[in-house]
């Protein structure tokens, strides 16, 4: 082993986002032990660190990784897609039905969300594609290749049913469009082709419960099922957080269970509750910190791929905090979103690290 490239190589390292991205899992590792306290179960807590090691190592290992495969091999990255698409479908035959919905293959006491991987997949392919194709994106049939690639996956995410995710691959895939070049007409085009999306998932997709809770979040007072109830709670725990919180361990609505979901969909009114406005000012900063480095590298890079890579991975980031917090203060219906680093689940989180891998990757090749 040659040490001396081998720290040449960690010196090359965007440590800044390293970092960010530690301290952003750490602080969903200490509201996740918190919510933990209450129910005296600390297995999702043990888990979560197990993921968080797993996911910074594959960071580690992605940044030797040189990023110039993906953009030159079609036969890598259309194989990941493909068999991305193959998981997916595996879930409707193979996948337990938990709470109406089959997103996730078990093993044991531990779950596979496959479309998180998906989604990372998706960003490399349309980086490909339209890295290769920049100076003709005004050609319709682009448009229509790379909605082909979304159709794949959004079918396959809308038939688990999961909402949630379909529209942020719709998020990603629009995004991309738009900072690769899309004519004004054409992204109109795109808007009425997500407006249809979502009739036709209101229509033949989306689960009673999925509707009630759209519906419910139009008029709280229909409250089918009670479905307002955890965004009730959530609204509440915020606005019990004060300035300062109630301290790590000692949010009522945490401790006492009231917030449903504390560490998963609802982390967000968790910590809130538990660390106040200072707690959220700190997470906010950090995630505007990564999200702000993501972008500078992609403005830095020379290359077409490595900019939409980056902005595909930015794009990610922003639509799922910024749905999540919506979510948190009933701003948003809840489609089941995590927040990016903080939520427990090992998939999002192990995800977004390779993401990151894939970032460090294009910063040093």
């Amino acid at each position: 082993m040659d040490f001396k490239n081998l720290s040449i190589h960690f010196k090359k390292l965007d440590w800044p986002i390293i970092i960010t991205a530690s301290l952003l899992a750490i602080f969903g590792l200490v509201s996740i032990y918190s919510s933990s306290l209450g129910r005296g179960d600390f297995l999702n807590f043990k888990k979560q660190i197990i993921f968080f090691v797993v996911g910074f190592i594959l960071m580690l290992v992605l940044s030797f990784l040189d990023w110039r495969i993906l953009r030159n091999d079609p036969f890598l990255v259309l194989g990941l897609y493909f068999l991305s698409i193959l998981v997916l479908l595996g879930l409707l035959f193979f996948a337990p039905e938990i709470r109406g919905t089959k997103s996730w293959y078990q093993f044991g006491t531990v779950s596979f969300d496959p479309i998180e991987f998906a989604k990372i997949i998706f960003i490399i392919l349309l980086a490909k594609y339209f890295s290769l194709r920049h100076v003709e994106i005004y050609r319709v049939r682009h448009i229509l290749i790379s909605g082909f690639y979304l159709l794949g996956l959004t079918i396959l995410v809308l038939l688990q049913p999961d909402l949630g995710s379909a529209i942020i691959l719709i998020l990603i895939w629009i995004g991309i469009m738009i900072i690769s070049g899309i004519k004004i007409r054409h992204l109109l085009f795109l808007g009425l082709i997500f407006l249809l999306i979502l009739i036709i998932s209101w229509s033949y997709f989306l689960k009673d419960y999925q509707r009630d809770r759209i519906l419910t979040f139009i008029n709280p007072q229909l409250d089918p099922r009670g479905i307002s109830w955890s965004q009730n709670q959530a609204k509440i725990a915020i606005g019990a957080g004060g300035i300062f919180g109630q301290g790590i361990g000692h949010g009522s609505q945490t401790q006492y269970s009231f917030l449903p979901e504390a560490h998963t969909d609802f982390i967000f009114a968790s910590i809130s509750e538990e660390t106040g406005i200072f707690g959220i000012i700190i997470l906010l900063g950090l995630f505007c910190y990564l999200i702000w480095r993501i972008i500078k590298i992609a403005l830095s890079s020379q290359t077409n791929f490595v900019r939409i890579f980056c902005t595909g991975l930015a794009i990610l980031l922003i639509s799922q905090i910024f749905i999540n917090i919506g979510m948190n203060l009933g701003l948003l219906p809840i489609i089941g979103l995590p927040l990016p680093l903080i939520s427990y689940g090992g998939s999002s989180l192990i995800a977004i690290f390779l993401g990151l891998g894939i970032l460090q990757s294009t910063k040093i090749h």
